[in-house]
């Protein structure tokens, strides 16, 4: 690959990014534009761009950008349509995030007309496939540069002689080894590495950054009304809210009583595996309340149908491939799916858990006639249930009388 002349970096402002963002200048002699995206991480911006200033970065190429509103309503709630968990149980904070994170990587080197993109994704990891895989759907001739894959900084010691070596400013606590990674956004916090690498070993309690331990949460239960429209959350306790400001109000009441942690071991897209602890509060209520709603809007066939798509639409999201023909396709099944999914569910938060209690809408299924175990005015006929029977079993009947036959 020839050198590029312009790159655009995924800059978070922290010490390795800023190595990054260094080496980039030195080792190609290239000009760098910063892209640090709002994602709803809780981290000041601010210090990004002074930071970006500081190793030479011109103002008009620092892009610092809020697209929490952009994150939620075009990643996070149409993954949530599908009640998407990878392996069953992780909620895909992290995957989620990266395409977009790539969009706008390519969009703004369109726009400034450079030539390559930048991340700091190790080469031991699965955020590598998303960054790139993403990049190369939206733009096939552009070129990615990963540091974590070229460079020989392969130890902590060698990065902070590094940033010494180049007056990059290095936080007092990152001079010994940090005790774990973190990656966070509006929908989730991922914790990884150091002393969560035994999983055989408990996560310390203050891995844990968004959520009370259920344990010590309220000693009394919440209950809340979320309101959906096409399977996508509008509103909470009957107040209209944008999708980034619902998510937001999610993660207090379920961070409050101690909900959405998960310490989960899981298998990576490039072989290994990993354990990391994940806090998605509000992602956590959210899921349930979807599930509620679907219950009393969705027909048996399309949910059980849809509930066989999910694992592959999980992985598909977790693998990096957002931006890809088998994606949409499962994504027009699963939009189809919610067309009646609209209503209100009302949530019990207590103790780490987040649990329909209740659920109603004008889309509803649910025939109370057809159920009730008083006189139902013949609206059923359970005399009809006799005939279904002997027919779903005619063919167990004729395995029954064969295998009897052959002894």
């Amino acid at each position: 690959m020839s050198a590029p002349k312009k790159v655009v970096l995924a800059y978070s402002g922290g010490l390795d990014t800023s190595i990054i963002l260094k080496w980039l200048q030195t080792e190609y002699g290239c000009e760098v534009v910063t892209f640090t995206a709002d994602l709803g991480q809780g981290e000041e911006l601010d210090s990004a761009r002074k930071k970006a200033e500081l190793l030479g970065i011109k103002p008009e190429n620092i892009y610092i950008e809020d697209i929490r509103e952009e994150f939620v309503r075009d990643f996070v709630f149409p993954m949530f349509r599908a009640n998407a968990q990878y392996e069953g149980l992780y909620l895909l904070g992290t995957s989620i995030a990266r395409p977009l994170i790539s969009k706008r990587l390519v969009e703004i080197a369109r726009a400034t007309g450079a030539d390559a993109v930048a991340h700091g994704a190790t080469g031991k990891g699965n955020d590598q496939v998303r960054f790139e895989l993403a990049a190369y759907a939206l733009n096939p001739d552009i070129k990615v540069i990963a540091p974590w894959r070229e460079w020989d900084l392969t130890s902590r010691t060698r990065l902070l002689e590094f940033a010494e070596a180049n007056q990059i400013p290095i936080a007092k606590d990152k001079r010994g080894e940090a005790p774990f990674s973190v990656d966070a956004n509006l929908l989730h916090t991922s914790s990884e590495g150091k002393v969560l690498e035994d999983p055989a070993d408990m996560a310390p309690d203050y891995v844990y950054q968004r959520t009370v331990h259920p344990e010590d949460a309220p000693d009394q239960p919440e209950f809340i009304e979320i309101g959906f429209e096409k399977g996508d959350a509008v509103s909470i306790n009957g107040e209209a809210m944008s999708p980034a400001t619902i998510l937001t109000k999610l993660n207090e009441y379920g961070g409050k009583h101690g909900i959405g942690r998960l310490d989960l071991v899981e298998g990576r897209f490039v072989g290994m595996k990993s354990r990391g602890i994940y806090e998605t509060p509000g992602g956590t209520v959210l899921l349930e309340a979807h599930r509620g709603i679907e219950s009393i809007t969705m027909d048996r066939g399309a949910m059980h149908l849809k509930d066989q798509l999910m694992p592959q639409y999980a992985e598909i999201i977790y693998n990096g491939f957002w931006y890809s023909p088998e994606r949409e396709m499962l994504q027009a099944a699963i939009d189809k799916s919610q067309e009646h999914v609209t209503g209100t569910v009302r949530v019990k938060l207590y103790k780490g858990l987040a649990s329909t209690v209740g659920r109603w809408s004008d889309h509803s299924l649910y025939s109370e006639e057809h159920v009730t175990f008083e006189d139902d005015a013949g609206a059923y006929d359970q005399k009809d249930a006799a005939g279904f029977i002997q027919l779903n079993a005619l063919r167990l009947k004729l395995l029954a009388a064969r295998d009897k036959r052959l002894g």
